[in-house]
Order: structure tokens, then C-alpha cells, then sequence
């Protein structure tokens, strides 16, 4: 598995490929979220159900335009998400029209986050637009908080690894939903 920079990144992630990088406080992984076959490998290297839905994650708000509805959210609603980003924020927002069902799920919505991770920030700003992002780690395991702890299996089956350090935080970010402010992991 080849160690990447954020030139040798995109590439890799435009011929589909599944690359693990760091984030706000676990390791994880990235790939283009409209080619569905580089989501298909990404939830079988991590024996993830389709049906659980993905997280985007981007470096601006704009670059969530198309898939997701902000505008759908009550005023007050909507402005409680806009003021969490950039952060370690994660919401469910209702769909737009370019959202297929490989990262829906099951779901109306999307998780998404604004992040105000540098690597991920400049990783998402050099890619054009949002990334998966998930957990580098297989369903049910233990997330990697550190490169030291990434799965020797897992790693072996990725396209690359964008070499960094995670954000320090304790915990991965806190998901809610963005119409109600339900939290529901924190």
C-alpha cells in the first residue's frame, strides 16, 4: 500500500480507489462518493452494510451543494448547523439530488461535516468536493486513533495512506440529526 501525499491522492482517489487518512480524532477512510464501485469496496474492506448509510465530510459548505438540502431546514435549524462548521460536527441533512442510494442507505438523509482538520480540509479542497469518510477500521472493531493501530489486513487491501496526525480528539464526532438536534452518538 503506497504512502501519498495530496498529489499522488487524487489520482488515486479519481481511479476509484479507497485511501485511509487521518480526521478529527480516528483514522479513516475516504473515497469519490459518486463512483459507486469505489463505495462498494470501501463497505466490503470494511464488512459495512449498504444500508447503514455513509458520512461525507468536505471543507466548505458549498462543496455539499447537490448533496444535501440545507435549505430544508427550518431557519433556526439550518443556522445551528452552519455555525458548528468548520468542527468536528457531524449532521443529518436531507438528501439532494445528487445523493444515490449506495450513500443514503436506507435513509432520507446524509451525515455530513464541514471539517476543520487541515489534511482533511486540504485533502477535500485538492479533490474538488466531499469524500466518504468512515472509520478506517472492519464493523465493529475498535477505531484507529492513531496510524500505529490501523489494521495490518485492512491496510494491505487500500489504495494508499495519506500520512498526518489525527486532531487529538477523545472521541469521534458527535452525530445529530439536523431537524431536530437529536444527538445520536456523542
Amino acid at each position: 500500500m503506497p504512502e501519498l501525499d495530496l498529489q499522488t491522492a487524487i489520482p488515486a482517489l479519481r481511479a476509484g480507489g479507497v485511501i485511509a487518512y487521518p480526521t478529527e480524532a480516528v483514522w479513516g477512510l475516504g473515497c469519490d462518493p459518486s463512483n459507486e464501485a469505489a463505495v462498494m469496496k470501501l463497505l466490503a474492506l470494511k464488512q459495512r452494510p449498504v444500508e447503514k448509510g455513509m458520512i461525507l465530510v468536505a471543507a466548505a459548505t458549498a462543496q455539499l451543494e447537490g448533496w444535501v438540502r440545507l435549505d430544508a431546514l427550518a431557519g433556526g435549524r439550518r443556522q445551528a448547523v452552519l455555525d458548528s462548521w468548520p468542527g468536528a460536527n457531524t449532521w443529518i441533512v436531507p438528501a439532494g439530488p445528487l445523493a444515490p442510494r449506495w450513500i443514503t442507505g436506507e435513509h432520507d438523509g446524509i451525515a455530513v461535516r464541514v471539517s476543520a482538520h487541515p489534511l482533511v480540509c486540504a485533502l477535500c479542497q485538492a479533490w474538488g468536493g466531499p469524500l466518504v469518510s468512515t472509520s478506517a477500521n472492519l464493523a465493529g472493531q475498535p477505531p484507529a486513533r492513531d496510524r500505529g493501530q490501523l489494521d495490518p489486513v485492512l491496510l494491505a487491501r487500500l489504495d494508499g495512506l495519506l500520512a498526518g496526525a489525527t486532531g487529538g480528539l477523545a472521541q469521534p464526532t458527535r452525530i445529530r440529526i439536523a431537524a431536530t438536534g437529536q444527538v445520536l452518538r456523542d
